[in-house]
């Protein structure tokens, strides 16, 4: 898969066991980001996580609510538990977001494609969080629950045997 991480970071923040740990695992999704606009990859994704069966709480201090879930201006303010920080900011902004993660108790910090932040999977892996950068996790459930190749997608498994759906 395409990657701005080297080889190292690679192994360590896209590990596929730690991947399908966490999406077989998480429940709730506090989703930093996530817009209320329906062209925005933000919007398309929570669309489909919700439509998985995960629980996506929207947190946006510019909307008041996003695919039938109140907003919270930040992590702090969602009174819910958190399995899993779902980050769409850039990532000057994702050291303060895992020290936010990080405080509500959330297990992982799921950074979206494109956005790498050493310093943020410093803070989260301190805390004991599981740490996922530079993917999808919108691909990333596709590819282990067996249909992403069903949209012409390279899943990177090699098999002869119908896919096994692991959540």
């Amino acid at each position: 898969m395409n990657t701005v991480l080297d080889e190292a970071a690679r192994i360590k923040y896209q590990d596929p066991g730690t991947v399908r740990t966490i999406l077989s695992n998480t429940k709730t999704i506090a989703m930093v980001g996530l817009s209320p606009k329906s062209e925005r990859p933000s919007h398309f994704v929570a669309t489909y996580l919700q439509y998985e069966g995960y629980r996506v709480i929207p947190v946006n201090p510019m909307a008041k609510e996003v695919l039938g879930e109140k907003s919270y201006p930040d992590l702090l303010s969602v009174p819910d538990k958190i399995d899993m920080v779902n980050v769409f900011r850039h990532p000057d902004e994702c050291p303060e977001i895992a020290q936010q993660a990080v405080e509500i108790g959330a297990k992982t910090l799921w950074l979206q494609l494109r956005v790498v932040s050493l310093e943020a999977a410093r803070i989260a892996e301190e805390a004991g969080l599981n740490v996922i950068m530079d993917r999808c996790v919108k691909i990333e459930h596709g590819r282990y629950n067996g249909s992403l190749h069903w949209v012409g997608m390279n899943t990177e498994i090699i098999t002869a045997r119908r896919g096994r759906r692991y959540f």
